[in-house]
């Protein structure tokens, strides 16, 4: 089954770079283990889909 699209890319890249940092400060025990929750945001910049936008009926994308 292929999920559907609804990140643009302006939406990923934010996410791929906060995600990271998040996750690198996390490795670094600058902020602790919450900062692990960057890697949903880099999963879902990865798989072009945030499903938390799909049940608000939310795209970020012009051509989906």
């Amino acid at each position: 089954m292929k999920l559907a699209t609804n990140l643009g890319s302006l939406d990923r890249l934010l996410r791929i770079l906060i995600g990271g940092m998040l996750m690198l400060l996390a490795a670094w025990g600058a902020i602790g283990i919450w900062g692990w929750i960057g890697a949903i945001l880099v999963v879902t910049a990865f798989l072009k889909f945030c499903p938390i936008y799909r049940i608000l009926g939310m795209k970020t994308c012009q051509d989906c």
